[in-house]
């Protein structure tokens, strides 16, 4: 069966299918409506680097990552192997020290659109992602 899956985001597609000339009759009937620049085989999309291989497409976000870190001020920081330690608890913990629900926010999105690249850190992201509404110290020392 052939397939072609067109995805947008903002003003940008990525096209692909099992057809080679699906994708070229596609192509043809979107410059025909719209001006359009055609940029080839992806290898940026926002935030994701691709790499296309014979053996595969390979996906990463090194550079998002490092801007991340920046931004946030941890470029200085040691990479850790593992995205939460073994057995570890994440409770509301209402004594601690209360940190700003903006910050902890951004923290979170940025972590969530980390995930893309990294499906492991889907779990822990997503556990934080549960103490945004009050977030503290503990909280944002597990995101960092």
């Amino acid at each position: 069966m052939k397939m072609i899956i067109v995805s947008l985001y903002v003003d940008d597609l990525i096209v692909s299918s099992n057809d080679e000339q699906m994708i070229i009759e596609f192509r043809n009937s979107m410059k025909n409506e719209f001006d359009m620049i055609d940029l080839g085989r992806m290898r940026y999309f926002p935030g994701i680097e691709v790499l296309q291989k014979s053996d595969g497409i390979f996906i990463s976000q090194n550079k998002y990552a490092s801007e991340v870190l920046k931004n946030f001020g941890m470029d200085e920081s040691n990479p850790i192997q593992v995205p939460l330690v073994p057995r570890s608890k994440l409770l509301k913990d209402e004594d601690r020290v209360k940190v700003g629900k903006t910050c902890y926010k951004q923290v979170i999105g940025s972590l969530m659109y980390t995930t893309a690249a990294q499906p492991d850190m889907m779990f822990v992201v997503s556990l934080a992602s549960r103490y945004m509404e009050n977030p503290t110290e503990l909280h944002l020392q597990v995101v960092k």
